[in-house]
């Protein structure tokens, strides 16, 4: 009776460590590459404007990836533009994210607390910036949205 009773309440204290995303989209690439004229698109509603929001790029990618790092125009709300830079393999070509079958998962932080100024509908979009025309072993990227208020670790 008391192992029940403690697989309850470890049950309930999980339940309250999930994270709920507000917006959570996942676009394929070619499997013959990543065109550099190749442009993904996410778009999402937002109707809580007093809240703060996370913002995660996701990147998955098989070992056949021939690069360290990773390269992105990003379009995002508000016509701001950004470039941004990060790391999918550490300097002795480790891979840095997570392995699941053949492929490697590398979430990157993009904002930490992204504040919407209005209720509505918000469009991003993401281009891979690196040196080639036909980027290869890039299969899927995402755009993940959460609720600051709503993360519980």
């Amino acid at each position: 009776m008391k192992r029940i009773v403690v697989l309850i309440i470890t049950a309930i204290s999980l339940m309250g460590c999930v994270q709920k995303n507000v917006y959570s989209e996942y676009q394929s690439v070619p499997v013959i590459g990543w065109n550099a004229d190749s442009v993904l698109t996410y778009t999402w509603s937002i109707d809580d404007t007093a809240a703060t929001y996370r913002i995660l790029i996701d990147v998955r990618h098989t070992e056949l990836y021939p690069y360290q790092n990773l390269w992105f125009f990003i379009n995002r709300p508000l016509s701001l533009k950004d470039t941004i830079e990060f790391y999918l393999a550490d300097e002795r070509g480790q891979w840095l994210g997570k392995k699941y079958g053949g492929y490697i998962k590398m979430p990157i932080l993009y904002e930490e607390a992204y504040k919407f100024d209005s209720i509505g509908e918000y469009t991003m979009t993401i281009q891979q910036g690196m040196r080639t025309e036909r980027l290869r072993g890039v299969s899927d990227v995402g755009v993940i949205i959460r609720k600051n208020d709503e993360l519980k670790n």
